[in-house]
């Protein structure tokens, strides 16, 4: 057999092992772990490292392997069974490496492999932390994103969050506590909400699962050192809106509904509040609204300008039963929702005064041509480009325009954004990525642009 057992042991102690692993622990003539790992066999009458630092773990692993094992050709192959017969002698120590839960799963077992050849080493995993999480809960784990914030940033579960992942498990340390997870949920103001769970010393006699439904206190959350935080997000109906304490301009983005399984899609905040300064709005006007997805910016101008019609154009099943829940939700009646392609579906709408393309399915070349022949005169065209290509499509556009055989003048002006989040109990800027706003107004002899390049989305 290997000369190195890695075993992964739970709260629980010796009693969850089984007796085939229990045996191999009892047979160790020497036995590596924390003192919490070594306490839970104490009268082993082995040799007994105290795992500390791995560098010297791993020294003491060599010596005591030294004098019996040959040194692995450097090119020989990893075995597929744990048998080890070749190498093994008499003397040859039995060493068993104490761990928690799966080696292999966030633990130890990486460590070691970069330190010991793979055919010295035998593992024995046991239920994860992650594992009795999600069984405990009663939620089926297997499209979970499984994130380690111990001892490393909260980046890739901001990341999670941001892209509406429907399940996450953190394992958390002393500085990213669960309170310091509920202080980034809440200051990234997501378009969803989480269901939220702390579970503490999972398979010990002192288990607690609980879930925090009250984040009003961050100082008097609290959990034991050995947790792991379960998010999942919600699929209940947001809470009827209170109208009357929503801003006049620049609705929060969570306030709207959106889709399931891209909850980020929709044009940001920050990004409505441009696009609805960039299209001078007026009184009882005709707004087209292309690409109009969960209907934001529609709703937007529908509250600002209650007597203009809004006709929100969107080619998705889905985004069209979002705008008209959208459109109930906040009480807007001047929302036309219309269900088809840009441009073919445009022919049927009266003449815009002012237009926003948010989305063109692949058609950005056909839809500027239609609009420049159905825009009212003085009348002004709104683009949130995010991509180079399609900012290089609008450009030739513009310059086909052109009557005296000059380049139609533009301007671009790039501003670099970023928002705060919390990290731990510091606070960092987080820059948010570019697109262009392209602003075009249609005069008697044709068009003139400029351009804005704004860091959203």
């Amino acid at each position: 057999m290997s000369p190195i057992h890695v075993v992964g042991i739970g709260l629980e102690g010796s009693k969850g092992l089984s007796p085939g692993v229990l045996q191999i622990v009892e047979q160790a003539s020497v036995l590596i772990g924390s003192s919490r790992h070594l306490s839970y066999f104490p009268d082993h009458q082995a040799e007994r490292i105290v795992l500390g630092d791995l560098a010297i773990a791993i020294a003491r692993i060599r010596h005591h392997l030294d004098s019996c094992l040959p040194s692995p050709s450097p090119h020989s192959p990893i075995p597929l069974s744990p048998s080890y017969s070749s190498h093994s002698t008499p003397h040859t120590p039995s060493i068993v490496i104490l761990t928690s839960g799966d080696p292999l799963f966030f633990g130890l077992g990486r460590l070691l492999l970069t330190e010991l050849p793979a055919e010295w080493l035998t593992f024995h995993p046991h239920l994860s932390s992650v594992q009795l999480a999600f069984s405990r809960i009663k939620l089926p784990w297997q499209d979970a994103r499984i994130i380690s914030a111990h001892g490393r940033s909260l980046d890739e579960l901001m990341q999670a969050l941001q892209q509406g992942a429907d399940k996450i498990a953190v394992l958390t340390d002393n500085t990213n506590t669960p309170a310091a997870i509920v202080h980034l949920l809440q200051a990234l103001n997501l378009p969803s909400s989480y269901h939220f769970w702390i579970c503490e010393n999972l398979g010990g006699t002192d288990e607690q699962v609980r879930q925090i439904t009250d984040f009003s206190s961050l100082e008097t959350l609290t959990a034991a050192p050995l947790n792991v935080v379960i998010l999942h997000r919600s699929s209940d109906i947001p809470a009827s809106l209170h109208l009357e304490t929503l801003p006049l301009l620049g609705i929060p983005d969570q306030a709207f509904l959106a889709f399931s399984d891209r909850p980020g899609l929709m044009t940001k905040r920050e990004v409505r509040i441009l696009i609805l300064g960039e299209l001078a709005l007026q009184p009882n006007q005709i707004v087209w609204d292309i690409g109009a997805g969960t209907g934001s910016v529609s709703i937007e101008v529908a509250r600002l300008c209650p007597g203009s019609q809004v006709y929100a154009i969107e080619k998705t099943a889905t985004g069209m039963a979002l705008i008209q829940k959208n459109c109930d939700r906040f009480q807007v009646n001047n929302v036309v929702p219309v269900h088809g392609s840009a441009p073919q579906v445009l022919s049927g709408l009266p003449d815009p005064d002012r237009i926003f393309i948010g989305g063109s399915g692949g058609q950005l070349g056909q839809i500027l041509e239609t609009c420049s022949q159905r825009l009212k005169p003085a009348g002004h065209i709104v683009l949130a480009l995010a991509t180079l290509e399609h900012l290089t499509t609008t450009l030739t556009w513009l310059n086909a325009q052109q009557e005296d055989g000059a380049s139609q003048p533009h301007h671009l002006l790039q501003i670099h954004l970023a928002r705060s989040v919390p990290i731990a109990a510091l606070t960092r800027f987080s820059p948010l990525n570019p697109i262009t706003l392209v602003m075009i107004e249609k005069h008697p002899h044709g068009f003139r642009g400029f351009v804005k390049t704004d860091p959203f989305i």
